[in-house]
């Protein structure tokens, strides 16, 4: 089927795109551009170089801003869409949806609405099995944010190879959290994946805190290299 993948960059948006593309024809990228940082809908850290993942995929990106007012967020993600259909032809679109049945639920209805399929290839996946499965399909990860404990400052721009897969699910077992962020634990950047033609180095960034478990990686320079 031809597809479109709403892309954050983040690693639920690219291993769910992995997944799509290889069984489905994956003909362009929706990234939606929040200008509230809380929204309910969208991922924002790190999503203003979407347009840099894209151009290593080497797939066409759109993206729409939204004022990422709650629910009204919708309506901008529908029009986007509906957009999208009308000028791809797409059949459906896929997801990182993993456990949100807020965000899942929503998706499905504007899905129902414009005759599409919503695909949620993660939908429901052991996190265990998910962190194993990235790291065995070489994906190249970086923690851009926190939100809450006992996540702080020493996890930003942290890759997450095997060592921090095992801290990830020792924090887990002891603190009843999601290993792979699903809580809002924290977000994450794509900077390689086995799609990606070129990979990104980030050159320049620096951390900035709100508070002691909450705060974001400020990426300020990136660049493209050859794999």
């Amino acid at each position: 089927m031809k597809l479109a993948c709403l892309f954050s960059g983040g690693k639920d948006s690219n291993f769910a795109l992995f997944k799509a593309s290889k069984n489905h024809e994956i003909k362009c990228l929706i990234t939606m551009l929040s200008k509230n940082e809380d929204s309910y809908m969208f991922q924002t850290p790190g999503v203003n170089f979407a347009k840099v993942q894209a151009e290593c995929l080497e797939i066409p990106i759109i993206e729409f801003e939204t004022k990422g007012e709650k629910e009204k967020e919708l309506f901008e993600l529908k029009e986007a869409i509906e957009f999208v259909k009308k000028k791809y032809g797409i059949e459906g679109i896929v997801t990182g949806a993993i456990k949100s049945t807020y965000q899942s639920s929503r998706i499905q209805k504007i899905c129902s609405e414009l005759d599409l399929w919503c695909f949620n290839p993660l939908w429901q996946i052991d996190e265990e099995i998910y962190l194993r499965e990235l790291l065995k399909n070489e994906f190249e990860i970086k923690i851009i944010a926190v939100a809450s404990y006992p996540f702080d400052k020493r996890y930003l721009g942290k890759n997450i190879n095997e060592s921090l897969k095992e801290n990830l699910l020792e924090l887990k077992n002891k603190h009843q959290i999601s290993a792979i962020g699903e809580g809002g634990e924290f977000e994450s950047f794509v900077t390689n994946s086995p799609m990606f033609k070129k990979k990104i180095k980030i050159i320049e960034s620096e951390s900035k805190m709100d508070s002691e478990n909450s705060g974001k990686l400020i990426i300020t320079k990136i660049e493209v290299k050859k794999k």
